[in-house]
């Protein structure tokens, strides 16, 4: 009875318990066990060994999935009447990952990398990454599934995608339904991010004392700086353009009833019925709102692009790589069009780092402990980065509604 009990209340725990509440208990796990248990940092750094292979099995063909599901099931003329918004979300992210490269040549972070037998192999000019880039599209697609070539699985998600715009309803519907399917086994893997985080940080700290936790903070500072910028500046500035007043009222309104709600659940699609209600009190056109807000809680990702920058930067700075300028801006498009494609499961944007990584030439083994630092400041960070996304969803499509009333008050 009493064993019984206990087991519930374990299993109530976890399924009561938030993943967040989950990977914090998991991290101060991790930090007590390598203060007051060093003997054990060994086994149990096996758990984050397993939880990064893991994640090296499921992100390849999230990506192929999702970029293929995505582009076969888009509907022709489905956007015109938010091609405005579309045109904001597409600016805004690209902005975001302007600025993210930006603040980190200003404020160069460094994270603690584990040793690989991969080779690495830095470019040395943008010349060669485009080439590399080339080289990496026309890959064969099972070597690229295989060998986790990021631009390869892209390009041939995207192509497959294209081509089956033609197909008929029931192989789309195939189609979304596999998309679902891969997406629900990201989401148990995730669900194991816990025991993985316990075990990647009880050895790290055990390896490497107390540093990597500075490193963390530095690390999520400079991610969170940056999206309070695009937040409290650059979006106000991308509003401005369109209404031509004080962007902030709306700002701050957007914030405030969309943003808060947004931190807590940590869903963009979630957040859409506070922002379709939200949208609907601030006179914007239902079939604008009912368009866009769906769609942005898709493909408006400036935090997502924000993550995926830095996290790559600061992995290429540990190593010591040369980025030149050019390099950098292929990198802020990249890491656009990838958050553009980050799933909408917790920590959907780190799957996407490897992708970025590999313009710089990073192995596969690199890019997943980069993804594991991701989740160990996800607690902080994925909260924030969702709040700047779905705010800035409504935030967006209000302004392009303004802009529009204006429109046809100057036509009149």
């Amino acid at each position: 009875m009493t064993s019984s009990k206990r087991h519930g209340g374990l299993l109530g725990w976890i399924t009561s318990t938030s993943l967040v509440g989950q990977i914090v208990a998991g991290l101060i796990a991790g930090v007590l066990i390598a203060i007051i248990a060093p003997e054990f940092a060994s086994t149990l750094s096996f758990l984050g060994d397993i939880f990064i292979n893991a994640l090296k099995a499921v992100a390849p063909i999230l990506v192929f999935v999702l970029v293929m599901a995505a582009i076969a099931n888009h509907r022709q003329g489905s956007q015109s009447n938010v091609g405005r918004v579309l045109a904001l979300y597409v600016v805004g992210t690209f902005l975001a990952a302007i600025l993210a490269v930006v603040a980190s040549f200003l404020f160069s972070v460094t994270i603690q990398l584990q040793p690989t037998t991969s080779e690495i192999n830095p470019p040395g000019n943008v010349l060669e990454v485009l080439f590399t880039v080339i080289l990496n599209i026309v890959d064969n697609p099972i070597h690229a599934l295989l060998n986790a070539n990021y631009m390869g699985v892209l390009a041939w998600g995207a192509g497959l995608g294209i081509a089956l715009r033609q197909a008929k309803e029931n192989t789309k519907h195939v189609i979304t339904d596999f998309s679902l399917a891969v997406t629900a086994l990201v989401q148990l893997v995730i669900r194991f991010a816990p025991l993985g985080i316990m075990g990647i940080v009880t050895g790290m700290v055990a390896t490497t004392g107390f540093s990597v936790l500075l490193d963390y903070a530095r690390l999520l500072t400079l991610l969170v700086g940056c999206m309070l910028v695009v937040a409290l500046v650059l979006n106000p500035i991308i509003v401005w353009t369109q209404i031509r007043r004080n962007p902030y009222p709306l700002v701050w309104a957007c914030l405030r009833e969309s943003g808060v709600t947004a931190f807590f659940t940590r869903s963009s699609a979630a957040n859409i019925p506070v922002n379709m209600a939200l949208a609907k009190r601030l006179n914007v056109s239902e079939d604008m709102y009912s368009v866009s807000i769906p769609l942005g809680a898709t493909i408006n990702m400036a935090g997502a692009a924000v993550t995926i920058t830095i996290l790559t930067l600061a992995a290429v700075n540990t190593l010591g790589i040369s980025v030149d300028i050019g390099s950098a801006i292929l990198l802020s498009m990249l890491a656009s069009v990838a958050a553009c494609g980050a799933s909408g499961v917790a920590g959907g944007s780190l799957l996407l780092i490897p992708l970025a990584a590999s313009l710089f030439g990073l192995p596969n083994d690199i890019a997943m402990q980069i993804v594991g630092v991701g989740f160990v400041i996800g607690v902080v960070q994925d909260s924030v980065e969702t709040a700047l996304n779905s705010s800035t969803d409504v935030l967006f499509t209000a302004a392009a509604s303004i802009h529009q009333e204006n429109q046809l008050a100057q036509a009149v």
